[in-house]
This record gives structure tokens, sequence and C-alpha cells, in this order.
């Protein structure tokens, strides 16, 4: 094991996945020399970004507009302070951080990322859509609800790898010219303090890797590596491939971490780098606050470990318990991803059940990630005609059905229950309980009009013409034997995101206990909670992820190379 001599650099990143790019590119223009560093081999780099579904938040755009989408700045925020329901005093900058943030979507995000290259698909989805009563108290509080009022979702021309590929270019140019160096296989283990300031990093050196991209590497250590710099990002991401970590930090009112769940993030999304810095002072925040899905389906050909796909489903399914109940309003598919999280979780058991048939699958169930979406980030029109447009299933749920574990058929209720409870090994599920559950929506749906809450949302979202064409199914009896078979799948937690990280500033510098910057050190992306130690609060609406990356990277890059 040998150890390497120290090296110098202007700014020094850690990490190599989108929030750590754009900082490295920003740090880069202001004429700094920049070293990146990534316990990865080259084929990952890109982080977590390359797999995403691209998907961008932005407020009052020319998509929105040419849809006939009334948005603002104001119903933004309004909807972000909702979601968020900031209440701890730890929640001073994470509120300025939104604040900051909802003004960047509002404005110069979309011009910036078009000067970048970026391009975006002109229907804008509708996430995240709450469901909450917006009320106002007599002590003068008000609480806009969770969810998104209006549907921002823009889905990015290219999907994850649409947004990461501009700014590798910006990178790769400044590699080429040596201003920016990367560096590969260096896990760092300590941040190097002098004077209460951090002055760059030491770690450990990890043997040579073929592990293709987001499949788990080797961790046998090699030698150790040292580097000084004058300041240090750190851009590590979260926690969500660490599940004992999820664990640990699991939030209180959940009921018992689930025994099982999915990965939504390679292994190497492991959260060590957040106590690193803990050591070296900085304050970690909102650590209770994570963002996982419910409707996580097994891979049938993962990459990295536990790795699950995430089912975009539109409004119309009928979402049962793992004891075969119901789900409450308004917690149905797209609605409010955390809140049924909780209600699952809280149940006991860690999966939960959607009830479909077949013609609903065709335009209501789409899969999260690039490369379950060939179409859009191939940027093929004629794929996309073909698979967005048509009756059936997407390819690629097509051939989840075919593979995936989780889906089940069956002509009758009955017969579709029995395979339900074959599927779990427990007889879970009472079947005359679910067919009267669906005898009794079917009989709302033949009244043309109903009281049903669900049957009435769907109602509302079909008379926007993004949903009315590409997101749900002209509404129909679950029964219909035209419309059959009737399909279950079986859906896990699925963990994803930290909303927690990193106690920063509007400059991403990190900050101690007392609240003051730490002399060199700065955060951004997912181990900042995407600004500010958490600016999502506890709820997320959808699209902010990346744009978090873009946005904190951005401010920590310009701020390191003393352009902030």
């Amino acid at each position: 094991m040998g150890a390497h001599s120290p090296v110098d650099t202007d700014v020094l990143v850690i990490g190599a996945g989108l929030a750590g790019l754009v900082a490295a590119a920003e740090a880069a223009d202001a004429g700094r020399r920049v070293m990146i560093v990534d316990q990865e081999p080259a084929a990952s780099l890109g982080g977590q970004a390359y797999w995403s579904f691209g998907g961008l938040f932005l407020v009052d755009s020319p998509e929105q507009r040419r849809l006939g989408i009334k948005d603002s700045a104001e119903l933004a925020l309004a909807d972000w302070f909702g979601s968020a329901d900031f209440d701890r005093p730890e929640d001073h900058w994470p509120h300025r951080w939104a604040e900051a943030y909802v003004d960047f979507a509002a404005g110069e995000k979309r011009s910036w990322l078009k000067d970048q290259g970026v391009g975006l698909f002109p229907i804008v989805q509708w996430a995240e859509r709450g469901g909450y009563p917006v009320t106002a108290g007599s002590d003068g509080s008000t609480n806009a609800g969770h969810g998104n009022s209006v549907p921002r979702f823009h889905v990015t021309w290219g999907t994850g790898p649409g947004v990461l590929t501009p700014f590798l270019r910006r990178v790769m140019r400044y590699v080429e010219v040596g201003r920016i160096v990367l560096r590969f296989r260096r896990r760092v283990t300590g941040l190097l303090t002098d004077g209460g300031a951090v002055v760059g990093a030491t770690g450990e050196v990890l043997e040579p890797s073929a592990a293709a991209r987001g499949e788990a590497s080797s961790r046998t250590v090699v030698g150790t590596f040292e580097v000084r710099a004058g300041a240090t990002i750190v851009c590590s991401g979260g926690i969500g491939g660490n599940h004992d970590l999820v664990r640990a930090q699991w939030p209180a009112g959940f009921g018992d971490p689930p025994k099982e769940m999915l990965a939504g993030v390679p292994a190497s999304t492991d959260g060590l780098m957040l106590g690193v810095a803990e050591t070296a002072g900085a304050r970690q925040i909102n650590s209770d606050r994570m963002w996982h899905y419910p409707e996580g389906i097994v891979n049938h050909s993962p990459v990295w470990p536990r790795h699950g796909i995430r089912i975009l489903a539109g409004p119309s399914s009928i979402w049962l318990d793992a004891r075969g109940n119901r789900l409450p309003p308004p917690l149905w598919p797209s609605f409010d991803s955390l809140g049924t999280v909780r209600h699952i979780t809280s149940t006991g058991y860690g999966h939960s059940w959607f009830l479909l048939n077949q013609r609903t699958i065709g335009p209501e169930f789409a899969l999260s990630g690039s490369e379950q979406n060939p179409d859009l980030t191939g940027r093929s029109v004629g794929l996309l005609l073909k698979n967005r447009l048509g009756d059936g299933p997407t390819e690629s749920v097509r051939t989840f059905q075919e593979k995936g574990v989780d889906f089940l058929t069956d002509p009758t209720v009955e017969g579709l229950v029995a395979k339900m409870n074959h599927l779990v090994g427990e007889d879970l599920i009472d079947a005359a309980q679910v067919a009267e559950t669906v005898r009794l929506r079917d009989l709302q749906v033949r009244s043309g009009l109903g009281k049903d809450p669900q049957l009435v949302a769907i109602a509302g979202a079909r008379r926007y013409f993004g949903d009315r064409k590409m997101r749900t199914v002209e509404q129909h009896e679950l029964l219909d034997p035209e419309a059959g078979p009737l399909v279950a799948v079986r859906l896990q937690v699925l963990t994803r995101k930290s909303l927690g990280g990193l106690e920063t500033d509007l400059s991403s510098r990190a900050l101690d206990s007392s609240g003051r910057p730490i002399p060199g050190l700065y955060a951004a992306g997912e181990a900042a909670g995407f600004g500010g130690g958490g600016m999502h609060g506890y709820r997320a609406l959808e699209g902010t992820f990346l744009g978090g990356c873009l946005f904190s990277g951005r401010a920590a890059g310009r701020a390191a190379g003393g352009r902030g």
C-alpha cells in the first residue's frame, strides 16, 4: 500500500455527480484550478443524474403558457411552503434557499439551461398533486397544503443524460487544457484543517475497478492520498443506497422502517462523507427528513443491489394496503408520495398494491429512469409517438409485465387475490372484501357522475390536456370484460433522496454548530439537502432534485471560485 505525494489545487470538489460537475465548471470558469475526486470508477461519472427521468421544476414557463397553465412565482412559493411545512429553528437557511430556488425556477433557470443546450419535452407533467385543503387560521397563519396546484414537471428531452451531458462537456473542455483534473477511486476519509479552516482532504485510494456504471465497485484499499486546496466543496450525495443509515435516521411517525426496501440509487450513495464533514465541524441538520417512493417494483435486470424502479402511475388505479384496505383520500397515485409512504409503513407492512386492469396500464403506467424511457432518452420522435400515443403499454412496461415478479393478472378478483397472497406468502387479503370495493367503485363509474373522491379527482385531472392525452384513461368499470384482464402490482418502498444535509448559507458555505461559516468549506447538491441543509422541508414538489443540484452546485462553484 503506497502513499501518494500531496498535491495542491485551488478548488477540490468531492463527488463527480451533477452538483460536483456544475460546481467544478463554474469554479473553472472563474480561472481556478479544480480537482474532482470520486470513489467510483470513471464509468460512473455523472452519478445518479444519469439514471434520472430528467424532470425539472419550472414556473410560468413558455411550455406551461402554451398549454394554458396559469402559474406564477407567488403560487409556486405558496405550494412550496405548504409542502415544506418548515417548523424548526434550524429551518432558517432552508427557508431562505427555498425562496431563492423558486425565484430561480421562475426566472433565469430555463434560459440558463437553454444556453447550456438543455431542451424540454413540450407537454408539462403534473406530479405531486396534493389534494389537501388550502387554509388560513384565525391567528394569521396560512397553509396552501402539499402539492403542485398546476403542472410544473418539465421532462428534459434526453432525460437525465440530457441534463448531464452539457455539464460533462464543459468539464471535459477544461480537462483537455489542464484546468480541471479528474481523480477516480479516491475515497475521502478526512478533511484537513488549519486554524479552524478546511484546507483540503485526505483519504484512501481504492483498487482499479471495471465495474460498469451504477454497479457496486470494490472497496479494497491500495494506497492513500492527500490534497491541499484553497476551497473544498462537498458534493457527495445522500444516503439512499445505505439502508442501514436510512433505518437509523427513519422519521418519527412513520412506524418501523420496512424489513425489506428497494434501492432507487446505487450502493455508492452511502452518506459516509456527511459524517466526515461533521467530524471537521460542519453541522448536519434535518437528517430525519427523507424522500422515498411507495411505488417501487423489483428491477428484472438489476444493476445495483436491491435495484428498484418506480412506477409513474396515472391516478386511476385503486391503491390497497397489504391487508387489502383501500388507502384514504388523497392517497392516490401521483398525489402525495411521502404521505402514502407514511400511511403504508404505519400499517406494520412494507408493501402495498395497485389494482387496475389492462386497459388502464397503457396510458397510465410509465417507469422512472433514463434507461426505461428510450424514446425520450434517445430523443426519438418516431419511437415516442409509437410508445406514448398507442393504446397499449410502452415496451419497457410490457417487459416488466412479462419478466417482473410484481405483476399479476387474472380475469377474476378471486383468482387475482389468491395470486397476491401467494406472492407474499401469507393470506393477508380477503377476496370478498376486495370484490366489494371494486363493485362499489364500479357503481360510481356507472352513474356517470359519482361522489367517490378519487373519481372526482380523475375528472379534474382530465380537464388538463397533458393528462387527458397522455396520463389518464377514460373512466370505465374495472370489471368491464373488454378492459381485462385484472392486474395487481406489488409495490415496495423505494429509497431515493435525503431532504436534510449539511447546513449552508446562500453562498453554499458550510456552517458550524454556532451558525458561522467554516472557512474553505462548501457543500452542494444532496449533501446539502440541495441547499441550506433541507430546502424542501418535509416534502418535495418533484422536478426539484436535479434542479437543486444545478442551483446549489452553481452557487458553490461561483463562491469557491471567487465569483459568489
